[in-house]
């Protein structure tokens, strides 16, 4: 059972999604302020935390940095704030994913869904073992509160591509290690951001709806008033560019985007 701390400080959004969780089977706990949502989450083993913004005593943005710095236990941000900067400002924070009030709670659902899967296989494929009491999804095997090393970091460059490599100009993509390079230097990504530029590449040239990129690699139906494809093609852009790659990721107005050199 996945064992789930909501970080929220208004008394009936906590309880109302409290009990939803509860009913779909997760284990839940509540934290109504930042100061108290950092000393439960590192002393004790979540498979995933919700996490309000506007919090008292400490913001959400605050809570994340200071979790991140011991664990990299999954967070998916909750909040108001609509605005790409926020969104793109708790990615860089170190948010899995970003979910804007008001949402329907089968969006919630989804999400943990899919945030819960990908720590499971990043774990597996790193053999790094569970060290929570927790499961994947609600009534799955355990997944635990482990550890998630980031994804596409590396200190060390590979000695080889793999034959399955892939390369858009000055960027090198390898889906077998889960590595990303830019002029063979390599750039950390989140797992949802290397599964965005992934299926990009992997169909370079070819324009990818919105809807497609939202299905495929973030792992949801996308709707038509979330951007949260655009938030994370805009921080693939900034890291990709931070280290002196072109823009590969183009916009194609009105449909999606395309990567091409």
């Amino acid at each position: 059972m996945a064992r789930i701390l909501i970080v929220e400080d208004e008394e009936k959004i906590a309880r109302f999604v409290t009990l939803e969780l509860e009913h779909e089977g997760y284990q839940v706990e509540h934290a109504a302020d930042g100061r108290t949502a950092v000393d439960l989450a590192l002393e004790r083993d979540y498979d995933l935390i919700l996490l309000d913004v506007l919090l008292p005593q400490l913001n959400g943005m605050e809570v994340l940095r200071r979790v991140r710095k011991h664990k990299d236990v999954p967070v998916i941000m909750v909040t108001a704030r609509d605005a790409v900067m926020d969104k793109v400002a708790g990615l860089d924070a170190g948010a899995d994913d970003y979910l804007t009030k008001p949402f329907a709670i089968e969006e919630l659902f989804a999400r943990i869904r899919v945030a819960l899967k990908r720590s499971e296989a990043v774990r597996a494929a790193s053999g790094v073992g569970g060290a929570g009491t927790g499961a994947g999804t609600a009534g799955g095997a355990g997944t635990g509160a482990a550890a998630m090393p980031p994804v596409g970091d590396s200190t060390q460059a590979s000695a080889a591509p793999s034959p399955a490599a892939l390369a858009v100009g000055s960027v090198a993509l390898d889906p077998d290690r889960r590595e990303v390079t830019v002029g063979g230097s390599p750039i950390a990504l989140t797992a949802r951001e290397f599964d965005v530029l992934a299926l990009l590449m992997t169909h370079a040239e070819t324009v990818l709806t919105r809807e497609r990129i939202a299905h495929e690699a973030l792992g949801y139906e996308y709707v038509g008033d979330t951007n949260n494809v655009d938030v994370h093609i805009a921080h693939l852009r900034a890291k990709i560019e931070d280290a002196g790659g072109a823009r590969i990721i183009q916009t194609v107005r009105g449909v999606g985007y395309v990567c091409r050199a």
